[in-house]
């Protein structure tokens, strides 16, 4: 039986880049919006703390599903095994967010 899988969710949240580990994601009921729950931390039995893992598992204690607009995905991936979550500053990041437009599409609900 193959084990449960691992995605790798990285995006944009307040002009940082967030890289976190989750097991579950999947398209909100919440339109534009992305759900990602069970986010993973590794557990590490060694001496050394990781800063940046142990400030982002401060900042998710206790959250039980988030939900990230699509525009500030940038990408995600399935991976293997989970790796050190990670924050680090945007403008180092040479990645750009997606770009919006001045009014919100809308999904359209047929012909009325």
């Amino acid at each position: 039986m193959p084990s449960q899988p691992i995605y790798k969710v990285i995006f944009h949240n307040g002009g940082q880049v967030y890289e976190v580990f989750a097991r579950q994601i999947y398209q909100s009921d919440m339109w534009g919006f992305v759900e990602v729950e069970e986010l993973v931390f590794g557990e590490r039995s060694q001496i050394v703390v990781d800063p940046g893992e142990e400030k982002l598992k401060n900042e998710f204690a206790g959250v039980k599903r988030s939900y990230i607009p699509l525009q500030a995905i940038i990408r995600i991936d399935e991976v293997e095994k989970e790796g050190a979550a990670r924050v680090s500053d945007a403008s180092s990041a040479k990645i750009a967010p997606f770009p919006m437009s001045p009014q919100p599409i809308m999904p359209s609900k047929g012909d009325e």
